[in-house]
């Protein structure tokens, strides 16, 4: 296919005019699914006046058969607005129906051979694959029912961005820059694709992404289900975002005089790594007590004091003795140990917590926190 070569930066990137049923024929449409418990997240499935659900559309079917079939790459597909783009490509005929480029991505480095006497103007080699769409989805499936129509116009050209050969960090990281700025999407998001994108991403990330998930999951958990995942449950009382946990378990995973309790011989150990902040997270649950869970005079399980803990869990590695694994052993000798922070437990009222643990940010503030626990524990 003629394709322009394009350059920004240290960047190569190819401009296509794509014929709409060969690109339809060549993407793949992926959204959020997750098959291991049965949760299809997002979405408008069609109702009766009435408000119960209806027998399901063609858009409901296509969209249901990609929800069942993929691993999680793009946001969870909006039925409704893919109806609405449909009707705008029926109904509008002045205009061109997709002006702005669709953005691909290919894992591949694809072959491009320039025309004689033209460096950048040439013909680009199709992947072996099929393209990940970083941008577009939406347009994309919409056109696909357009096309369905029996008056049609199938010479449409789709605009087409094609990025190839780079890493999985990069596909996300545009993905979420580009839609976090007019669709708003949760930085959660991000991280579930660090976990589940198929590919590969930065192992730390992914590592981190898989203990997140087990402190929301696992029955054992001081966390289970407090933590605002998304396709969570809605009806609990959430403690701390996702993208906030992660974030702390990301930089305890970072800490070098930690990283012996997060790997053995085969390297990153979820049920090491897991099994510490667990443990840790029981103790002081002993620890504070009646103010821990959903006590609301007090801010011990609030996102500000969940991450000093978890900070927290960085000091504790570095000072408690590596032969003692995860477990009830582990549960007994840090209960020992954090039995001091029970005498702090008044300082995490509610009613001028703030003024207790001064601080110019919420980051300043964590450490504080964590600082007076390690202090009072004897983990400095």
């Amino acid at each position: 296919m003629f394709a322009q070569r394009m350059r920004q930066k240290e960047s190569e990137f190819y401009f296509v005019s794509y014929p709409a049923e060969d690109l339809l024929r060549k993407v793949r449409f992926v959204t959020r699914f997750y098959g291991e418990r049965g949760q299809v997240i997002g979405g408008d499935a069609p109702t009766d006046p009435k408000g119960k659900a209806s027998e399901p559309d063609e858009v409901e079917r296509y969209v249901q058969a990609i929800e069942k079939n993929s691993k999680s790459f793009q946001r969870d597909l909006n039925r409704r607005k893919i109806r609405q783009i449909k009707d705008f490509y029926r109904n509008e005929s002045r205009q061109p129906v997709i002006p702005g480029a669709v953005l691909l991505f290919t894992p591949e480095k694809l072959e491009f051979q320039p025309l004689k006497g033209m460096e950048r103007a040439g013909n680009l080699l199709e992947p072996r694959s099929e393209f990940l769409i970083i941008d577009g989805q939406h347009r994309l499936a919409g056109l696909h029912f357009y096309l369905q129509e029996k008056d049609a116009d199938r010479r449409i050209e789709v605009p087409v961005v094609i990025f190839d050969g780079k890493t999985s960090d990069f596909a996300t990281e545009m993905f979420v820059v580009i839609n976090s700025t007019h669709t708003r999407i949760n930085r959660s998001h991000l991280i579930d694709l660090y976990e589940r994108i198929e590919w590969g991403t930065d192992p730390e990330k992914k590592y981190a992404a898989s203990l997140v998930r087990a402190c929301y999951e696992e029955d054992d958990s001081p966390l289970q289900y407090h933590i605002n995942m998304l396709g969570g449950r809605s009806h609990q009382e959430m403690w701390i975002n996702q993208a906030q946990i992660f974030g702390e378990i990301l930089r305890l995973v970072g800490r070098k005089d930690a990283q012996h309790r997060f790997k053995d011989g085969r390297g990153w150990s979820k049920d090491r790594g897991y099994g510490l902040i667990r443990d840790v997270l029981k103790a002081l649950r002993t620890t504070f007590g009646a103010a821990w869970g959903d006590n609301k005079n007090f801010m011990v399980t609030r996102d500000v004091t969940i991450e000093a803990m978890l900070r927290l869990c960085g000091d504790v590695a570095a000072h408690i003795d590596a032969a003692v694994m995860p477990g009830a052993d582990l549960v007994k000798v840090l209960e020992a140990r954090c039995k001091p922070i029970a005498e702090m437990t008044h300082e995490f009222r509610r009613e001028g917590f703030y003024e207790r643990f001064p601080a110019r940010g919420q980051m300043e503030r964590i450490d504080i926190i964590r600082k007076r626990m390690a202090r009072q524990a004897k983990f400095e």
